[in-house]
């Protein structure tokens, strides 16, 4: 590491610590020759492959832009977005690839998505999964209706005795 100063190619590490999201390490240095200090931040890295074959370094903004337009005029917050992309990342990290396709991205997302918002998801997946018919949407709305009563018959979900209203 070279200093920023005086551009020493060797430095001291004086202090490190973990981010708070353990994503990265910030390090203090020392330069020797001039004695200035100055941080670092190490991250692992983790490129996304595009359709062009071009590699480029994954952006959790761009999981969030992408998420924002299938969450439009739903009832979908920043934070809820930020989280869902921290959700994506850690989950293609924990798969130990340094490299993903951009596809991949889209596919990993579909999950956090679901949990969030099934609006979002359908729109999501209507593009990700390549919906081309009306039989598309209706089996990923079956689907999403199969998973949900099979949510609600687990222990500790409470199932309504019955659906419909009392009149006065």
């Amino acid at each position: 590491m070279y200093c920023p100063f005086c551009r020493n190619p060797d430095s001291r590490v004086v202090d490190s610590r973990v981010s708070d999201d353990g994503s990265s390490i910030r390090r203090r240095r020392q330069c020797p020759q001039c004695e200035r200090r100055f941080t670092t931040v190490e991250t692992t890295s983790l490129t996304v492959v595009k359709r062009s074959g071009i590699g480029e370094p994954f952006s959790r903004s761009k999981v969030i832009n992408g998420v924002r337009k299938a969450c439009q005029g739903r009832p979908v917050t920043e934070d809820d977005l930020a989280l869902l992309a921290q959700e994506v990342e850690e989950s293609i990290r924990a798969s130990g690839a340094a490299e993903i396709e951009a596809h991949e991205v889209g596919l990993v997302i579909l999950g956090p998505l679901q949990k969030l918002d099934t609006i979002a998801y359908l729109r999501f997946a209507s593009v990700y999964q390549a919906f081309e018919t009306l039989d598309d949407f209706e089996h990923a709305i079956a689907l999403l209706r199969h998973e949900a009563e099979l949510d609600d018959a687990e222990p500790g979900h409470r199932v309504p005795a019955n659906n419909t209203r009392q009149s006065d």
